[in-house]
């Protein structure tokens, strides 16, 4: 799990300091995309980003979410090992880099219809240095049904968590969960509050989720391993327990910086990471307390 979790680090790097052409093909270049059967028709590659679902099987390939632009012809490669590395469809979970960098790759190469919430469209069309061609064709509001490979493939938009444009997907046959950005096994989230995304909607879209789901159901989060609903159940209680903590420091009048001062319970000391460490967890739930 500390391999994927670092690369979100250089995600990071990569939007704040922008880097020569070269210089970012080179931090990509021993990066190794490589696929993991889950349960029917899906598989999960890992890589550096986001983790991608793929459907394949007899009707094509399906894929959801796509990493960075630099590692697109890698995730050709490894689709093509699991059937076709021309997906017919791609489904954006939200708008960030990481999960939707190969679009104009995959479009332009291979004709790739790309599906995603309309806010999704909206704020990758407001980015300048976005080709039209990564663009979602096909957006949505509430969600879709695509009948793929003999399962039923459910997108679902939850209103307002990561960002205001998230998007889950469930397999229903083989009752496999892709979470998107609503799930970092094992670490602090990231929550972004410049594009929509709240506390507060986070767990609520969570709390959703669990009621959807049952112990059998494989989960592929945003970041990290393979999990289940008790791990899911037990993300979602560090997220309330930890919001209460810092709201109720907050309401006592502590200023943000006395808050890091003091920090969280230590048990919680193993969920903080290279991108989002314990101070940037207590930044984002003090801002919404």
């Amino acid at each position: 799990m500390k391999m994927p979790t670092r690369s979100m680090l250089f995600a990071a790097l990569l939007a704040a300091f922008p880097l020569s052409k070269a210089l970012s093909q080179d931090r990509f270049a021993d990066v190794e995309v490589t696929a993991t059967s889950i349960k029917g028709s899906v598989h999960m590659l890992t890589g550096m980003g986001g983790n991608i679902g793929v459907s394949a099987g007899e009707d094509g390939v399906l894929i959801i979410d796509d990493q960075f632009a630099p590692l697109a012809e890698k995730i050709a490669t490894a689709l093509g090992q699991l059937g076709s590395d021309k997906p017919k469809y791609i489904i954006n979970t939200h708008y960030h880099g990481d999960h939707t960098g190969s679009n104009a790759f995959f479009h332009s190469h291979t004709g790739a219809t790309i599906f995603a919430h309309e806010n999704v469209r909206i704020r990758l069309a407001n980015d300048e240095k976005i080709k039209p061609e990564a663009l979602p064709a096909v957006t949505y509001e509430d969600g879709i049904k695509i009948h793929f490979n003999g399962e039923t493939v459910h997108v679902i938009h939850l209103p307002v968590g990561h960002t205001d444009g998230d998007s889950v997907v469930w397999f229903e046959q083989p009752d496999v969960l892709h979470t998107g950005d609503l799930f970092f096994n094992g670490m602090f989230p990231y929550i972004d509050q410049g594009a929509g995304g709240n506390v507060e909607g986070y767990m609520e879209s969570v709390k959703h989720l669990l009621n959807k789901i049952d112990d059998d159901t494989v989960i592929i989060p945003g970041h990290g391993k393979i999990s289940n609903k008790a791990e899911y159940t037990a993300f979602l209680a560090m997220i309330d327990e930890t919001f209460n903590y810092v709201k109720a420091l907050k309401q006592a009048g502590k200023t943000l910086d006395e808050v890091k001062a003091t920090g969280l319970d230590e048990k919680w000391a193993d969920w903080s990471w290279s991108f989002i460490n314990e101070e940037k967890w207590i930044t984002t739930l003090y801002n919404d307390a």
